[in-house]
C-alpha cells in the first residue's frame, strides 16, 4: 500500500476537467444529456483548438491558491484522449490543435513543486467494444444498441488497461491517479458496471507494478488508498466496515465540472473556506475543480475564488497543512483543526465578545488569532457564579472562556491558534 503521508499533511488540491465538452460549454455530461451520436459530437473534436492553454498559469493558480497537487482529466467518459495515445485516433494530436496536453502540464506542475495526479475514465461512450449501458449516450436507440449487441467488454478491457500503461510510462513519476467509475447496481443506470469489467485487481496490480509509490482511488469498485465522497460534506471522520479511512471530497465551484458558460451558481470563498476546514476537522481532504474554457483558460470567476482563497490559505495555512481532527468538542459554529499541541478554533459565526470552549480549563498556555498573531485573553469564571447585570454567569466545569474583540477579523473565517499543554503540566497553570 502506498504511503499516504503528504496526502493526509497537504489537504488541498486543484481537480481540472477539461475536454471537447469545454467547447459545448453546458456540462460534461453535455453528450449523455442530449444523447448525442458520435456524428454529433465530432463538432467538437473538428474544433478543438486551445490557442490560451498555458498549463503554467493553472499552475500557478493552484499554488496561490495554496494547493499543492493538481489532477486532469486525461480521458472523460466521451472518450476524447488529451494526449498521443498509440491505441486511439479520438485523440487531441487528431484535432486542429494537434499537440499533446499532457507533457506541459506534468512539467508545468513540477516546475512549481506541484504534485501530479491523473484522472481517468473507466467508461468510453466513443469505444466500439465498451457495451450500451444506463450511461451510454444512444441508450434509447434500439437500432445502435442492436448494431452493438456483442460488443465484448474483454476487448476493451485490454484498451483500458493500455492507456492506463501508456499513461503511467510515458509522463514519469504519477503521484495520483483517479479513476471515474463503477455503477454496478446503480437503479437509475441499467447494464451498470463494476470491478469483473473493469478486471479492477488486474488494473491495479498493473498500476502498482508501474508506480510503486502512486496513490489510487476507490472508483474502480475495489479498496484504494483513499475514498472519494463527491458534491457533499460527511457528516464525521469517514469508516469502511467501523474502520476510519483516507477520504478526500471532490468538489465544484458551481456544480458543473466542465466549463458550463451559463452556469452561475457559484460557491462563495467563505463557503469553499468552511467546506475545506469542515473536511479537515473530519480527517479529509478537498480536491476543488476548476473546468477551463475551450480555448484553454480558467474562468474570471473561478480566478477570483481561488484567489480570495488563497489569501485565507496564506494567513491561515498552518491551521490547515498537517492538521487533522481534535480531541476536544469545538462550540456552536465553530470546527477544531489539531496538529499536535496546536490547537485551530475555525469561527464561522463571530461571537459577540466570548466564546466558551468546553475541557479547555488549564489546558491553554497561550492564545492568539492566527490573522496577526495578537492575543486572546482568557476570563476565568467560577462554575457557580451567578448572571447578574454586567456579570457573566459561570460555565460549567471544564470551560475555557476567552475574550474576543468585538469586531471580527477581516477575513471569511477568523482562525484563534491555541497552544495546549499536557494534562499533568496543566496542573501548575495559573487560574486567575
Amino acid at each position: 500500500m502506498s504511503s499516504t503521508a503528504w496526502f493526509t499533511h497537504d489537504r488541498l488540491g486543484m481537480f481540472v476537467h477539461w475536454g471537447l465538452y469545454s467547447l459545448a460549454a453546458r456540462h460534461e455530461w453535455v453528450q449523455n444529456r442530449e444523447k448525442l451520436t458520435d456524428e454529433q459530437y465530432r463538432v467538437y473534436f473538428d474544433h478543438f483548438e486551445p490557442d490560451k492553454y498555458d498549463p503554467r498559469s493553472w499552475a500557478c493558480a493552484a499554488k496561490d491558491a495554496g494547493m499543492t497537487y493538481v489532477v486532469l482529466t486525461t480521458k472523460h467518459h466521451d472518450g476524447f484522449c488529451l494526449w498521443d495515445s498509440d491505441l486511439t485516433d479520438f485523440k487531441v494530436t487528431n484535432t486542429p490543435y494537434g499537440e499533446d496536453l499532457l507533457e506541459p502540464f506534468v512539467d508545468a506542475c513540477r516546475e512549481e513543486g506541484l504534485k501530479v495526479g491523473f484522472y481517468h475514465s473507466l467508461i468510453d461512450w466513443h469505444h466500439p467494444a465498451f457495451p450500451v449501458d444506463g450511461t451510454h449516450p444512444r441508450r434509447d436507440d434500439q437500432e445502435y444498441i442492436a448494431a452493438h449487441q456483442y460488443a465484448d467488454i474483454a476487448e476493451y478491457q485490454l484498451y483500458l488497461h493500455g492507456q492506463v500503461r501508456e499513461l503511467l510510462t510515458r509522463f514519469g513519476k504519477i503521484d495520483y491517479l483517479f479513476f471515474d467509475f463503477s455503477y454496478q447496481g446503480r437503479k437509475e443506470w441499467w447494464g451498470g458496471k463494476g470491478p469483473d469489467d473493469w478486471d479492477s485487481p488486474g488494473l491495479l496490480a498493473l498500476v502498482r507494478e508501474l508506480q510503486p509509490g502512486i496513490l489510487v482511488n476507490d472508483r474502480t469498485g475495489i479498496p484504494g488508498d483513499f475514498i472519494t465522497p463527491e458534491q457533499y460534506q460527511p457528516s464525521g471522520p469517514m469508516t469502511r466496515d467501523g474502520v476510519p479511512v483516507v477520504w478526500e471530497a471532490c468538489q465544484t465551484l458551481n456544480g458543473s465540472w466542465g466549463y458550463d458558460r451559463d452556469n452561475l451558481d457559484y460557491k462563495s470563498p467563505e463557503l469553499l473556506i468552511r467546506m475545506l476546514v469542515d473536511g479537515v476537522s473530519k480527517d479529509g481532504n478537498l480536491l476543488l475543480n476548476v473546468g477551463p474554457n475551450g480555448r484553454g483558460e480558467i474562468d474570471p470567476r473561478a480566478h477570483e475564488v481561488l484567489a480570495e482563497l488563497g489569501r485565507w490559505m496564506d494567513r491561515h495555512e498552518r491551521s490547515i497543512r498537517g492538521c487533522g481532527p481534535a480531541e476536544f468538542t469545538a462550540p456552536a459554529d465553530g470546527r477544531y483543526t489539531q496538529r499536535e499541541d496546536r490547537l485551530y478554533l475555525h469561527l464561522f459565526s463571530w461571537p459577540m465578545n466570548h466564546v466558551h470552549l468546553p475541557g479547555l480549563a488549564g489546558r491553554v498556555r497561550y492564545a492568539q488569532l492566527l490573522d496577526d498573531a495578537s492575543e486572546i485573553r482568557v476570563v476565568h469564571t467560577e462554575p457557580g457564579q451567578t448572571a447578574q447585570n454586567t456579570q457573566m454567569g459561570g460555565q460549567p466545569e471544564g470551560t475555557l472562556t476567552l475574550k474576543l474583540p468585538i469586531r471580527k477579523p477581516d477575513t471569511p473565517v477568523p482562525v484563534i491558534e491555541l497552544f495546549l499543554t499536557s494534562p499533568a503540566a496543566a496542573e501548575t497553570l495559573p487560574t486567575d
